[in-house]
């Protein structure tokens, strides 16, 4: 009997040393796995989907030669307990890299975002052609369906029933899988914040609405940013003074294009006198003040020249075809500027 137990003693000493034996040489695998770099110089992109196991993961990356071994790698995320702090998400890796360092980006959620530019002074149906061509693969038909539907309007904070002028302009970045409704809600919340941190100079009252009209008016007139603030200057005058020069005319040729073509279907720079003399809500040769909404998506500082206007005697400004202004507060210098900037000019072109 004690030469049984003593062979029973000997057995499990033997195998609590083989037992550790295996438990160190495995330690030592992993933590020879967790120092060595790996991946080629290429960048790489990894698909995660949602509610992947620690397994998964490693079989992925493994997969796609961002680790060597995926079998370490899942050793080794359950050795350090990372499994419940990886996140989903499309990850663009550029080795070599350690696993400690591929895994990070998971645990940070560093994501793999595209980005699209969208410039100032475009129409919604500009926009959306550019959001729906970039790489984040949104459908053009969504976009447009979301654009003109009212109850979406309403809970981005559209004060209006068209997206017109709420598109801000800015370059956006995103992660793929991002839906169309996000992009666009992004992009108008961009617009309410614009507005929200304007300075608005005192007895300036525009609403929100009739702040982005104004705005947009400007972006379409001007091309230099210095001269906003006196083109919104302009306009506040003929809007504060109905029974003065203008008699509370903006008359803006941008509205009348815009007008143009809700009329005919077709944009086009080209103003007949039957244009200036159509009525139309957004003709502002025929209307007094604001038209009903935005004629295109501006830029923060023609929202910021909207709202905090140059303080000035000007009622007018004409081209001087280079995309700068001379401005006039009366008539008279206006028509005499008129013939030297827009007659004289091209007769002599």
């Amino acid at each position: 009997m004690k030469k049984v137990l003593i062979g029973l003693v000997v057995v499990l000493v033997l195998g609590a040393v083989g037992a550790a034996g295996v438990w160190y040489f495995l330690e030592q695998r992993l933590t020879t796995f967790a120092q060595t770099a790996f991946g080629a110089a290429t960048p790489v992109v990894v698909e995660i989907p949602p509610g992947t196991n620690p397994k998964g993961v490693a079989t992925l990356l493994a997969k796609a030669q961002v680790v060597s071994d995926a079998d370490l790698l899942y050793g080794w995320l359950r050795r350090e307990k990372l499994g419940p702090k990886l996140k989903a998400g499309e990850y663009e890796f550029v080795g070599p890299l350690t696993p400690p360092q591929a895994v990070e980006k998971l645990i940070k959620g560093e994501v793999k975002v595209y980005r699209f530019t969208v410039p100032e002074g475009l129409r919604w149906d500009e926009i959306l052609p550019i959001v729906a061509s970039s790489e984040l693969k949104l459908e053009l038909e969504k976009l447009k369906a979301l654009a003109a539907d009212k109850a979406f309007l309403k809970r981005a904070g559209v004060p209006a029933t068209s997206i017109e002028g709420f598109l801000f302009p800015d370059t956006y970045t995103f992660p793929r899988g991002v839906s169309e409704e996000q992009v666009l809600r992004k992009m108008v919340e961009s617009t309410l914040e614009a507005v929200k941190k304007a300075p608005r100079r005192q007895g300036v009252t525009l609403d929100l609405l009739q702040a982005v009209t104004l705005a947009s008016i400007v972006e379409k007139e001007t091309g230099a940013v210095e001269e906003r603030p006196r083109i919104s200057c302009v306009f506040h005058n003929r809007m504060n003074h109905p029974d003065g020069e203008t008699k509370g005319k903006l008359e803006t040729d941008p509205t009348v294009i815009y007008a143009k073509m809700l009329r005919t279907g077709v944009y086009s720079k080209n103003i007949t006198r039957e244009d200036l003399l159509t009525p139309h809500p957004y003709n502002t040769y025929k209307i007094k003040g604001l038209p009903p909404g935005p004629i295109a998506s501006p830029g923060g500082a023609a929202i910021a020249a909207a709202l905090n206007p140059l303080d000035c005697p000007d009622y007018f400004f004409v081209s001087k075809n280079d995309g700068t202004h001379i401005f006039c507060p009366d008539y008279a210098c206006h028509e005499a500027q008129v013939k030297k900037w827009q007659v004289e000019y091209f007769k002599h072109k």
